[in-house]
């Protein structure tokens, strides 16, 4: 496989999207935008606070979390995931409201699930509004580089309108607001997180795989940390510079043709589950679902139970909580 100059690659790419808000956004160091959630020691610092490095052992995990909240916004990380046996670990890079609205939160995931030596990360996204967990929202993808070999940029573009997710600047999930939703659709101000978890129970083959932490400690190395939104007051939800940032942030949420016709290779050829296209779970898609027919023949023919409709015995889908070819192949 040909390796990408990926540290200069993802700061490129950076400085191309950003463009599009008029100015360019600066990486922050730890201290100027985030607190550590969880982990003690397991949480380390590096090249002055640029960059932090994530562990897991059999003690904990760890974490961090944005010092402010946010309504809307661009937030990105460039990201190296562990190498080797992973099963069972589950590093997240999400933005979410739950300890503050427990019955009716809302979140938008990245989540890296871990694997067995030989086989690949798999990579999910996922979306609650208004703490409608009872409809899991996700989508599976395998990715066409191995994310443990080297750093990787993950977006996320939260606007009024629209959720999309990047990877190295590629969008690979559009998720459009519809009058249809209700609330459930993310509203309220959320903070950003960081984290690396056991999560054997469910994260590897169901649960099959679990952590084995004779390879640990298994560590997930963060930097060119991006926060850029409407930073919110955490009580009175209001903040003045919200409207010129929105403003901003619609703008830029335009996918562009070529943006598009990547973003439709993509899931051609890496997505491997869609809750659209789920018969096992939804008789009837959800209302925001917007059906691809090219999409669900091909998930049909990838597994006929869950996306044929066919009677399955004992499969049952688990919901998380909460190297190929250069990316210009795509």
């Amino acid at each position: 496989m040909t390796k990408l100059p990926s540290l200069f690659l993802v700061l490129t790419l950076v400085s191309v999207f950003v463009c599009g808000f008029g100015k360019r956004i600066p990486i922050l160091s730890f201290d100027e935008g985030y607190s550590q959630l969880f982990g003690d020691d397991n949480l380390v610092l590096h090249r002055d606070g640029k960059a932090v490095h994530l562990s897991l052992n059999e003690r904990t995990g760890s974490g961090f979390v944005s010092q402010d909240l946010y309504l809307h916004g661009y937030f990105s990380a460039s990201i190296k995931l562990p190498a080797d046996y992973t099963a069972g670990v589950v590093v997240a890079f999400y933005m979410s409201n739950g300890d503050m609205f427990e019955k009716n939160h809302d979140e938008i995931d990245f989540e890296f699930l871990g694997n067995i030596r030989g086989k690949d990360w798999r990579i999910q996204t996922n979306i609650y509004g208004n703490g409608s967990t009872s409809v899991g929202r996700e989508e599976r993808y395998n990715l066409w580089f191995d994310p443990a070999d080297d750093f990787h940029q993950y977006t996320i573009l939260w606007t009024d309108s629209q959720i999309i997710f990047y990877i190295d600047n590629i969008p690979i999930r559009e998720f459009k607001r519809t009058a249809a939703m209700g609330g459930d659709f993310p509203s309220k101000p959320m903070s950003l997180y960081a984290t690396i978890w056991d999560g054997s129970d469910w994260a590897t083959n169901g649960g099959k795989y679990r952590v084995n932490y004779k390879y640990a400690p298994y560590v997930a190395e963060f930097s060119d940390l991006i926060l850029h939104g409407c930073a919110v007051d955490p009580i009175e939800f209001s903040s003045k510079k919200c409207d010129t940032t929105s403003q901003s942030l619609e703008l830029s949420a335009t996918i562009t043709p070529s943006q598009r016709s990547k973003m439709d290779s993509f899931r051609r050829k890496h997505m491997t589950y869609s809750y659209c296209y789920d018969q096992t779970r939804y008789k009837v898609p959800p209302v925001e679902c917007v059906i691809n027919p090219r999409e669900a023949e091909r998930l049909k023919r990838f597994d006929p139970v869950t996306f044929g409709g066919r009677r399955h015995h004992g499969k049952r889908h688990h919901r998380s909580r909460a190297s190929r070819s250069e990316a210009d192949t795509i």
